[in-house]
């Protein structure tokens, strides 16, 4: 989700701790695990879902695209 999105969903959702993708080439500490964490799960999507791993344009792909996976 982007930044504008997430502010969006937070002011919907009062304490929510929704947060952005972690997009920095090199991430440390908590962010490289959050990453590393969200690549493992949308992989494991990627195999659940054949079609959408197939299709380039599909929302899977454009996750795993910013979120460098």
């Amino acid at each position: 989700m982007t930044e504008a999105g997430v502010k969006a969903y937070r002011r919907k959702n009062p304490g929510s701790k929704l947060q952005t993708a972690v997009t920095e080439d090199n991430p440390t500490g908590k962010r490289a695990k959050r990453r590393k964490s969200f690549c493992a799960r949308s992989a494991g999507q990627m195999k659940k879902f054949p079609k959408a791993a197939k299709d380039p344009n599909s929302r899977l792909r454009a996750a795993r695209r910013r979120w460098k996976c």
